[in-house]
């Protein structure tokens, strides 16, 4: 038996969302005729709040088609260093849009109000890049699933409205957040200027994500993702698994929630791990004692049937989902407390 942890990208579609897929209606979306893709956008934008929606092949994709929206070539984007956008999108900031890149320590991928404000630059300044955009992302992959506190988003919008830049976020894991935290599509939507959702981790799609915005941004939106080849045909037998998770999947992401506080309380317990990092949404992160290699913890694991991932220099993860179940994560946590 295998247990998969190393991405909940792993995960497959159930036999309800196959079915939704195979009953879809389609058309050409690229045409504006996919009724499914056009619903999957209308329910999207209409749970946030929002005015538009665009659905994509990719959250990749989406962060890009948002900040080359929301800014010009020489601008500059300002990001916590962890965040997806810089460490995993091949450069994408620069390579699509021109920008330079203002990168801020925080803490598990998560910056504050203080720290937007001191990173912008003066616009005077004829030296320095133009500061226009304000990337968060919540949960914060390489920061172990954190998710930000509502209160310090406001902060931060208050922050990038009084300096006159762009707010977008990266909700790749957004439903995480927002099951973990009691909190509400609306209050996402009504703070930032735009919001990337993803369908294909924790919700279960095969492919695709959704950005969010005004009519005028997701206008602009669609111009982009044509240059950039994400113009897709009968994309609705996709945005139907997007629709049917939206109606059977986000509750249940609790049930990845507690299944790796579980194996964290587990991890934390062996003498051959020296730090468990907090699980607070579905991804666990954990740093074995340095005695114990990496790669050894992980092969030993593999060895057993359980597929995690090295993370950093002396980092694991194991990322939960629905592919993993109760059963398999007692199994699991039977195999951390006899490795």
């Amino acid at each position: 038996m295998i247990i998969e942890l190393r991405s909940d990208t792993f995960t497959q579609p159930t036999p309800g969302m196959l079915e939704a897929m195979f009953r879809a209606r389609v058309g050409d979306d690229v045409f504006g005729e996919d009724p499914t893709v056009n619903e999957l956008e209308a329910r999207t934008a209409d749970l946030f709040g929002m005015e538009a929606a665009l659905f994509c092949p990719s959250g990749t994709m989406t962060n890009q088609i948002a900040i080359k929206a929301h800014t010009q070539p020489g601008d500059e984007v300002i990001c916590e260093e962890l965040s997806h956008v810089y460490q995993y999108e091949g450069g994408g900031i620069a390579f699509n849009s021109g920008c330079s890149v203002q990168l801020l320590r925080g803490h598990r991928g998560r910056i504050t109000a203080e720290q937007v404000a001191a990173a912008v630059n003066n616009r005077e300044d004829v030296h320095k890049a133009n500061s226009s955009l304000v990337v968060l992302e919540n949960t914060s992959n390489r920061g172990g699933g954190a998710c930000y506190e509502f209160a310090e988003m406001e902060r931060i919008a208050a922050t990038a409205k009084q300096h006159g830049l762009g707010f977008h976020l990266d909700g790749a894991r957004l439903w995480n957040a927002l099951v973990a935290k009691g909190e509400s599509p609306r209050q996402y939507g009504e703070l930032f200027d735009s919001i990337s959702v993803c369908f294909s981790k924790g919700m279960g799609t095969p492919v695709g994500s959704v950005l969010l915005g005004n009519r005028n941004f997701i206008r602009k939106a669609r111009r982009i993702r044509k240059v950039l080849g994400g113009g897709m045909r009968q994309a609705g037998y996709l945005a139907a698994a997007a629709i049917y998770a939206l109606d059977n999947h986000i509750g249940r992401l609790a049930e990845d929630h507690a299944n790796a506080a579980a194996t964290a309380e587990a991890l934390a317990r062996q003498p051959w791990v020296h730090e468990v990092v907090p699980a607070e949404t579905n991804i666990l992160i954990f740093k074995p004692a340095a005695n114990k290699p990496v790669a050894e913890v992980v092969q030993a694991l593999g060895d057993k049937g359980v597929r995690c991932l090295p993370f950093g220099p002396d980092g694991i993860r194991m990322v939960f989902h629905l592919g993993v179940t109760a059963e398999q994560t007692r199994q699991l946590i039977s195999i951390i407390d006899t490795l």
